[in-house]
């Protein structure tokens, strides 16, 4: 039996709405160890911003139910929403027969008590500021944008980390530059504020800005070169980005 794409290191979701309520769409992401990506989207055609950003999850969060998946998993998203809701507001919410405090029903009940059945334990949900150069919260935003707005995005398929574009409208029909380049402008301006801001990444947080197999990056010891950046070692195996001088080599 051909082995699979190991654990899942990264997961992402986000939703969108042309008009509030209109036509929707969700986007998500998966990240695997030996670097391969599976996307995938849905679209609504009378919907809320909000239940996409939970739909989103909830199509997510089932299909790794049955995934393996690496102990620093998190579920990246910018939706405080769903993150409140998750996180504190349910526990209310269920005491009081999904009623909020002043008594009215929880609205988009159908999708948190789905949510509430479908939470993993062991992957916890992690804000990142949208529109701020995450490379995975920028893709399943273009996903979920693509969908809401009736076209069909090209998406990745874990198998081999390829892309399959349907025969409908491309996701970068109409956008400046091809899809590819602008997610690499994408993590190459994350790659710079890290190196500035002096932050230590994870083994997983640098499999995701690199694009490199976890299982690779987990043997290197020593500090190495990708692009213009020199990766170097920091305790607790964890990693630090920094602006190299001279050419940009990548190893």
């Amino acid at each position: 039996m051909a082995e699979g794409p190991g654990r899942v290191v990264a997961a992402a979701t986000d939703g969108a709405c042309s008009g509030n309520p209109g036509p929707g769409g969700w986007g998500a992401l998966l990240r695997f160890e030996d670097g391969s990506v599976e996307e995938f989207g849905g679209h609504d055609p009378a919907t809320t911003n909000n239940r996409m950003e939970l739909q989103a999850a909830l199509e997510l969060l089932q299909r790794l139910k049955d995934l393996p998946r690496h102990p620093d998993l998190t579920l990246r998203t910018d939706s405080k929403y769903l993150i409140d809701g998750l996180g504190s507001w349910m526990k209310g919410w269920k005491r009081k027969g999904w009623r909020t405090a002043a008594g009215k029903p929880v609205l988009n009940q159908d999708l948190w008590k789905a949510l509430d059945q479908a939470q993993l334990a062991d992957v916890p949900l992690r804000y990142v500021k949208g529109h701020s150069g995450d490379p995975d919260n920028d893709r399943v935003d273009r996903i979920a944008v693509a969908f809401s707005q009736g076209r069909s995005p090209a998406l990745a398929t874990a198998a081999a980390g390829a892309t399959t574009a349907p025969a409908s409208v491309s996701d970068s029909a109409d956008d400046p530059a091809p899809l590819e380049l602008q997610r690499l402008l994408s993590r190459l301006e994350l790659a710079d504020r890290l190196a500035e801001g002096g932050y230590g990444l994870t083994a997983v947080e640098l499999a995701q800005l690199v694009e490199q197999p976890l299982k690779r990056l987990e043997l290197k010891q020593m500090a190495w070169s990708w692009r213009d950046w020199q990766v170097e070692p920091l305790e607790e195996c964890r990693w630090r980005l920094r602006r190299r001088e001279g050419g940009s080599e990548q190893s």
